[in-house]
């Protein structure tokens, strides 16, 4: 121990994160510092900035110096990182992101195969499981199960000598469904008229039309009559008709390959992404196709042998279908038996990371739970676990709205989970708008005072205390709180849900009021999704939008994705005389250099491939003779650069006056996107940005019923009374909303609320309170009720 009156070190002086000057994205030459080994969070209305100095500057150029000391070879496979817009940073630490972004939906990924416990489950099964069937990937859905043999060179001294030689490998993949657990069945009613002959036209598949050239090659093939009915086939001719193999014919002097009509649907269609087919597609497979559960593999995508090895009766399939809190008291009863030096750190492991997955609220899953099928909130506390446990400090650590997805009741687990990252020395940056993640912060950093244009400057720096005091718009309402409503709403109907079971759901019966604002709550595993998006009657006239990602390519935005982009080529090709085509930057009027793209990829080999802006167009997408049209004193390049607010005047003025522009834009600026550019990538929006660009779309529509998925996600707590206004203003016009939300601001605006529980997985699915908020708070009977009356302050 130094002396008391010792001097400090020189390497205890770097205790500070330094930024000056950040100018990336809106930032305006901000310069702060940020104490390490604590927990920052940043406040500010959506799109003040606060990504672009978290994410885009601090993060970025840690990730970019770590990658710079990697050898060109290595750099060549990750990717390109540009410098940041700043002019100094210092006292920067290994930045680890943990984003919101939801995890990738591959049919072959689940929660055990994305963490560590579905290996060191398939590790214990190997050493343990009796009777025993080989190592770790016997017991793999990923791995098949493969036998081969043949001749083998070897080189003996001068002489090379062939000898035979067999190779096995047992994998736990089940052969029948090859790993996914569920098998496709077409239903043949929907694909054809069976009274009908080919030289009718008895398909009712898309782009198989009569005369077409795919019924063409059906007639013309000779394995079946052309001019009988398809019921009239024989046995044999039925079966060239639907599953022949791939087979060469002749049809008019042209050689072709034909093959039967179930192995070609499911080439050209089957086998692509179902959110990337046409949506006439996409109708006709959901109309056709059924996805039933694999009748050898009963769902568990396991071989035979997988499933019939046992640790103390019970196989890896009942295992990884547990609960998590079921799964680790069974693991933790296996502890006690076996202490062997091989199996006693394995059990250990297991056991730490189970109860990471409890600690951190996922207890409610299984590891069998496809990862595509978790929330954003899911996917950010899934990615959470690895580093509960870790070893490293001095680390910092970066978070987007953890608190996403989260009940009231979670989000205190979640905070004391950032409060032990911190106490290992670690430095915590929080992106947050949550009031009760703010309280526990260390540090605030609020921007603003707006958004986009109206941000990215420095409104208040210190602690929560002052914060309140300070008088910005985080400030003024961080305690600001929404009233219980006087009086509701009478419904004018209901959609009745009778004996719901879907995953978690125990028989639920529940009326859905219509004609009002109905919010459906319950802490996050409760059922809440399981009920409103799984469980719906079919035929419900429902229009679900959520965050799921906009499909769409690079050259997409919030223009082209609206519909905004029609009037306002429109218009300025009659306000200069041209084609509305010019106006395009996938069109006529695109740059003949970058074809319209505003960038140069160029491929270097097996390094990472080089962005560049088109030097020609300058970034602009256009030729340079369709930039001298211009419309109220802008071209096509400068309105694509605005923001939704500054495009809405623009469109709005007497110099360029196009009302249905200005009605899209209205309705883009009605739910909180103001500060949008309108011309922006679709892939640059947020899960809260995409889901409110998509109610904007549906904002003309004619009645109907609105569900949205926790729309206050990403939202600061001025811009939730705006949607708060907006969602009242759709039920008033005579909508119907449904709202899966936490937030307690909605909660108090509700006519009726609907909330599971009691509590996650199978603590859940079951009905606990419907009724009006304020039955709700006077009963304080749920976790819900709880929180609610809490925070409105009875």
């Amino acid at each position: 121990m130094p002396a008391p009156d010792a001097p400090r070190h020189p390497a205890d002086a770097h205790d500070l994160i330094r930024v000056r000057g950040a100018r990336e994205n809106n930032l305006r030459d901000l310069s702060l510092d940020l104490p390490k080994r604590r927990l920052t969070v940043f406040t500010g209305v959506s799109g003040s900035g606060k990504s672009s100095l978290v994410f885009g500057t601090i993060a970025a150029e840690s990730q970019r110096m770590i990658d710079e000391t990697y050898p060109a070879f290595v750099q060549g496979f990750m990717p390109s990182l540009a410098r940041p817009e700043v002019d100094d940073l210092q006292g920067l630490t290994t930045a680890i992101i943990v984003d919101q972004e939801r995890m990738g939906a591959n049919v072959r990924s689940t929660v055990g195969t994305v963490t560590d416990a579905g290996a060191h489950l398939r590790s214990l099964f190997a050493l343990l499981a009796e009777p025993a069937v080989g190592g770790p990937g016997a017991f793999s859905f990923n791995v098949p199960s493969v036998t081969a043999s043949g001749a083998m060179t070897v080189q003996k001294g001068e002489s090379t000598v062939a000898e035979r030689t067999t190779f096995s490998r047992v994998g736990g993949m089940c052969p029948r469904c090859e790993g996914m657990g569920r098998i496709s069945d077409v239903d043949l009613a929907e694909l054809y008229d069976e009274e009908k002959s080919l030289d009718d036209g008895p398909f009712t598949i898309p782009n198989y039309a009569a005369g077409g050239w795919y019924v063409k090659q059906f007639a013309g093939s000779g394995f079946f009559p052309s001019d009988a009915p398809i019921k009239s086939f024989t046995k044999r001719q039925m079966h060239d008709f639907l599953y022949k193999e791939p087979t060469k014919i002749e049809i008019d002097g042209m050689n072709l390959t034909y093959e039967g009509l179930i192995p070609k649907i499911r080439k050209s269609m089957l086998s692509k992404d179902r959110e990337s087919m046409q949506p006439h597609v996409r109708a006709f497979v959901d109309r056709a196709v059924k996805f039933v559960v694999c009748p050898d593999c009963e769902g568990t995508r396991l071989a035979e042998h997988a499933r019939s090895s046992r640790i103390d009766g019970v196989s890896i399939a009942e295992a990884s279908a547990l609960q998590i809190t079921e799964l680790a008291q069974w693991v933790a009863s296996l502890q006690a038996g076996h202490s062997g030096p091989t199996v006693a750190p394995l059990l250990t492991n297991l056991s730490a990371l189970l109860d990471s997955f409890v600690r951190i609220g996922l207890g409610y899953l299984s590891l069998d739970r496809p990862s595509g099928t978790l929330s954003g909130g899911e996917s950010q506390r899934t990615r959470m676990i690895r580093h509960l446990g870790s070893a490293l400090t001095d680390v910092t650590y970066v978070f987007d709205e953890p608190s996403i997805g989260l009940h009231p009741h979670d989000i205190a687990t979640m905070n004391e989970l950032l409060l032990a990252l911190r106490d290992k020395g670690n430095t915590v940056l929080v992106v947050e708008h949550k009031p009760e993640t703010i309280a526990i912060a260390d540090h605030v950093v609020d921007l603003g005072p707006r958004a986009g244009a109206h941000g990215g400057e420095l409104q208040y720096e210190g602690d929560v205390a002052g914060l309140r005091a300070s008088g910005t718009l985080t400030g003024r309402h961080l305690d600001r709180r929404v009233t219980l409503k006087e009086q509701v709403r009478e419904r004018s109907g209901a959609i009745e849900v009778r004996g719901a079971d879907h995953h978690n759901l125990q028989d639920v019966d529940v009326d859905i009021p219509l004609g009002v604002l109905c919010v459906i709550t319950g802490v996050a595993g409760s059922g809440k999704s399981s009920l409103v998006h799984g469980s719906l009657p079919r035929g419900a006239d429902v229009t679900v939008v959520d965050q799921t990602a906009i499909r769409g390519s690079r050259r997409s935005n919030p223009a082209t994705y609206t519909g905004l982009l029609d009037p306002v080529r429109k218009a300025f090709a009659k306000a200069n005389g041209v084609k509305p085509s010019l106006f395009s930057p996938n069109s006529e009027g695109a740059c003949p250099v970058c074809k319209g793209a505003g960038q140069i990829f160029t491929e270097l080999g097996f390094m990472e491939t080089v962005t560049t802006p088109c030097e020609e167009c300058e970034g602009t997408r256009f030729q340079a003779a369709v930039l001298e049209h211009t419309l109220g004193g802008k071209d096509i390049s400068e309105v694509l650069l605005m923001s939704v607010d500054e495009a809405l005047a623009h469109f709005s003025s007497a110099e360029a006056k196009v009302p249905a522009a200005a009605r899209l834009l209205g309705r883009m600026d009605e739910v909180g996107l103001g500060y949008l550019t309108i011309g922006q990538p679709l892939t640059s929006l947020s899960g809260g940005e995409r889901q409110r660009l998509k109610l904007a779309t549906h904002l003309g529509d004619e009645g109907g019923t609105f569900v949205l998925d926790e729309p206050t996600t990403g939202l600061h707590l001025a811009d939730v009374e705006q949607l708060l206004g907006l969602l009242d203003r759709l039920v008033d016009s005579g909508r119907s909303v449904i709202v899966i939300e936490h937030h307690q601001a909605v909660m108090a605006r509700a006519d009726w609320i609907i909330d599971l529980g009691p509590g996650a997985g199978a603590d859940g699915g079951r009905l606990v309170f419907e009724g009006t908020p304020t039955q709700l708070v006077r009963a304080a009977s749920t976790l819900t009720g709880t929180h609610l009356r809490e925070y409105i302050g009875r």
